[in-house]
């Protein structure tokens, strides 16, 4: 896997960070209106900002002082293509293993 892939799966396995990214999902906001829900401090929301950042998940916004984040577009399309090239392996695997099954054997 590459690193950036790594940061990714890195990223979202901490369940903080996921539920910020369910947040998001809903629309921008600012390291202030993320905090307040989690009940941590402002410098644990802006670390998990910064990883989610480093990982490619999302961005940051340009509204003056606020600078809210938001999901990156396309943020996860490395992440799901790695996990549907693995998905397309297992199933290519299943599809051989029961083929084979349905081959009559010689006794």
């Amino acid at each position: 896997m590459n690193e950036q892939l790594s940061r990714q799966f890195a990223a979202l396995a901490d369940p903080t960070r996921r539920a910020i990214l369910a947040r998001l999902a809903k629309g921008e906001a600012t390291v202030g209106e993320l905090q307040r829900p989690f009940g941590i401090s402002q410098p644990a929301i802006s670390r998990h900002l910064k990883v989610l950042e480093a990982a490619g998940l999302i961005e940051g916004g340009k509204a003056a002082q606020s600078r809210p984040r938001r999901l990156k577009a396309n943020g996860l399309n490395e992440a799901q293509d790695w996990i549907t090239g693995l998905r397309n392996l297992w199933s290519d695997s299943f599809d051989r293993l029961d083929a084979f099954l349905k081959t009559p054997t010689d006794e």
